[in-house]
């Protein structure tokens, strides 16, 4: 009679594991990457945006470094020098005053970005924080802020503008104030939208059920995650501001002479533009160029930032 083992003759026997060799290391577990750097990747895929960050950094650069790549000051008249033709000793020609137009459009891009940076920073300034109190809050608060959007909204941005102006007067700061005063309208129905939407995640609500205050809440989890498309509006929001300037310039009630800007010097040549083609021409170029490039880094920003994108 056989013993009880004879019955397990048939099973399997287990297969052994080979040892590792001596010295050898275990494979590194890969690190997860973060949101920051899967976007950082998809935004140096994005061709375009790489060419408007190009056209960004070159004003930018032209902006900080005006007094160093230009001959002469912006605002130096050679009467002699008068209403001349581009050429190797004025590269982009002169004006009706012999001013270098080169100098000008260069100096003239320190205008446009001052006013499109300094509008979208004041924008984020007044916004978000209004933006927060009313998604955040709701009730009451959010009932009076989002009348008071509604009733600036109502109202063409370009034509609010020209009023304030007509009232206050013309001058840098002064155009600054009048673009400012609407631009961050967007930024707060913005920020108040994302975070009616973000409230009601699953997150949100395990937090929520966890214990976590509404300011915790509201600080780890919400202002983070609508942090990305803000990026996106305020970048979107720069050629918006560069263009109303140049066109309140261009209605001579943005900035005041000598200071140079792109939209003051092409409506200073609609007069001229069958003769001397060159001074519409280069300033409404740089305008073009300059909206063009913070365009394009926009889109670039907001593909990179969508989290539905893919790596």
């Amino acid at each position: 009679m056989g013993s009880p083992s004879d019955g397990l003759s048939g099973a399997i026997p287990p297969v052994a594991t080979p040892a590792a060799p001596a010295g050898a290391r275990a494979a590194p577990v890969p690190r997860a990457r973060s949101f920051w750097t899967d976007a950082a990747a998809r935004f140096r895929r994005n061709a375009l945006a790489l060419v408007g960050l190009g056209i960004a950094g070159l004003l930018v650069f032209a902006a900080l470094f005006a007094p160093f790549i230009t001959p002469e000051p912006y605002d130096v008249a050679k009467f002699g020098q008068a209403w001349q033709f581009p050429s190797p000793a004025h590269w982009l020609g002169t004006d009706g005053i012999g001013r270098d137009f080169y100098t000008r459009i260069v100096y003239g891009s320190r205008v446009s970005l001052f006013v499109g940076l300094s509008a979208q920073a004041i924008a984020l300034l007044i916004g978000l924080p209004l933006g927060l109190i009313a998604g955040l809050r709701g009730g009451r608060a959010d009932f009076l802020i989002m009348r008071v959007v509604d009733a600036l909204w109502s109202f063409p941005r370009m034509l609010f503008a020209l009023l304030i102006l007509s009232a206050i007067g013309s001058g840098l700061q002064n155009v600054l104030l009048a673009i400012s005063l609407t631009s961050w309208i967007p930024i707060c129905r913005l920020t108040r939208a994302q975070l009616l939407t973000e409230r009601e995640r699953d997150y949100v609500l395990a937090a929520r059920a966890l214990g976590a205050s509404q300011r915790r809440i509201a600080l780890v989890h919400l202002v983070p995650n609508i942090v990305p498309p803000l990026i996106v509006a305020l970048t979107l929001g720069i050629p918006e501001a560069i263009f109303a300037e140049a066109g309140l310039s261009f209605l001579g009630l943005g900035v005041n002479p000598p200071l140079p800007s792109w939209g003051q010097m092409v409506g200073e040549s609609v007069s001229y533009i069958n003769f001397y083609w060159y001074l519409a021409l280069f300033p409404a170029l740089a305008i073009a160029l300059a909206m063009l490039g913070f365009t394009l880094v926009g889109d670039g920003l907001r593909d990179a930032l969508d989290p539905r994108m893919t790596r």
